[in-house]
């Protein structure tokens, strides 16, 4: 089992660059696939990232292709979502997750992870 924390969160104008970063506690967190997704009030849970154990990215969401990137490292136990040009609907809570390897995986599919940190908040300003 492993415990998620996003940290990173925070009010920024339009145009700007907030980082993101998801700590885990489960000392074997090489052993997990990781993706980010949000949700924005009123609206469902969406997939914006995803990245395997070993760091291969397996994509982005379409409205955030170009401008986000996520990576991990796994000395440290973080994933982490670096996100630029940032616009007023990317306002929403941004959530880490994590899947075991070797579980069905459907890296932009919100079912097929165990397990859900509690959310940062972003907040972005026209």
């Amino acid at each position: 089992q492993v415990h998620l924390v996003e940290s990173g969160g925070g009010l920024v104008q339009a145009g700007g660059s907030l980082r993101l970063s998801c700590a885990a506690s489960e000392g074997s967190f090489s052993s997990y696939n990781t993706g980010w997704f949000r949700q924005a009030p009123g609206k469902e849970r969406e997939f914006v990232a995803a990245i395997t154990w070993h760091g291969v990215t397996m994509g982005y969401a379409d409205s955030v292709k170009g401008r986000y990137m996520v990576s991990r490292d796994n000395a440290k136990k973080m994933v982490y979502l670096q996100m630029n040009s940032l616009k007023p609907e990317d306002t929403a809570v941004y959530y880490c997750a994590a899947v075991p390897v070797g579980n069905s995986w459907r890296s932009r599919n919100s079912d097929d992870y165990n397990y859900w940190g509690q959310g940062t908040q972003v907040t972005v300003s026209s």
